[in-house]
């Protein structure tokens, strides 16, 4: 990957990020990051951002699942679960500069279209807002249901990051400011590629294990950039699962979700418009 390749998508990233509300898990207390920590996403990022931020996800505030009946408090100091974590990130850490550490970039990037195109090499199909509107939609709408259950763990515990802990840098680094500022445990982003994951194998059922094991990888990515401990992303996965549950008991996803499956379904065996060499070897090495 260039150096203006991985700079844009930062910059991108950070853009639809700072959206979503991922980093804060839409928390509306967050401490900002100071204006010149980062820097500034493009025009074209900061439009999408804004379109990103427009969404309302399908659950009222007081049916989102509470990640606090489902998290136990992260690792204590000096457990054997902690020194898990920290041997799990030291396993990443020789795969900076890899076609691995290259992915977990890209799986950073959380601007509109960018989510949804993430899957298009394991679903087999060209996801995007130009070409599966109705499944992007589906997917942006959830993602901001997924960002936000996260939220009172986050809040409660607020972890420290392995990248302020290890001293080792992260794949992102415009995005440490804002990420020194929110809480580690559990991870946010987990949450949202699992649950991804989990509504596209509901959307796509013949490449149902292929797609959750792909929401599974989006999640270790994290780890793979140095800003998450295992802990937080396994405990990621388990609010996905609770969210996209309580998701299928709305009515209005329900209809959502039966449109994206039509959509997909006509566009079976048209293949993902793209070459998939390069993820299937970081991912399958």
């Amino acid at each position: 990957m260039t150096m203006r390749r991985s700079r844009a998508l930062a910059a991108a990233g950070m853009a639809g990020v700072a959206a979503l509300g991922l980093l804060g898990c839409a928390r509306q207390d967050a401490v900002p990051a100071p204006a010149s920590a980062a820097a500034p996403a493009s025009p074209a990022a900061s439009s999408q951002a804004a379109g990103f931020a427009a969404l309302s996800g399908y659950l009222p505030s007081g049916a989102v699942p509470d990640s606090l009946l489902l998290n136990p408090a992260p690792p204590a100091a000096g457990s054997a679960a902690e020194a898990r974590d920290v041997a799990a990130a030291d396993a990443a850490a020789p795969l900076r500069g890899t076609p691995r550490w290259d992915l977990a970039v890209r799986d950073a990037e959380l601007t509109p279209g960018s989510a949804s195109a993430t899957f298009s090499c394991t679903a087999g199909l060209a996801l995007g807002p130009a070409t599966t509107p109705k499944l992007d939609a589906l997917l942006m709408r959830a993602g901001r249901d997924l960002g936000r259950a996260t939220s009172p763990t986050k809040r409660k515990y607020m972890r420290p990051r392995p990248f302020t802990v290890n001293g080792r840098p992260s794949c992102t680094p415009a995005h440490e400011p804002m990420l020194r500022a929110d809480g580690s445990y559990p991870s946010g982003h987990s949450a949202l590629g699992y649950g991804w994951g989990l509504i596209l194998a509901e959307a796509i059922p013949g490449r149902a294990a292929e797609l959750v094991a792909r929401g599974r990888s989006f999640g270790d990515s994290r780890r793979i950039c140095n800003v998450h401990w295992l802990s937080d992303i396994e405990e990621g996965r388990i609010v996905a699962t609770a969210v996209v549950a309580r998701l299928n008991a709305e009515p209005a996803f329900q209809a959502d979700l039966a449109a994206a499956r039509a959509e997909a379904a006509a566009l079976a065996g048209t293949g993902p418009g793209r070459d998939c060499a390069a993820e299937a070897a970081a991912l399958n090495p």
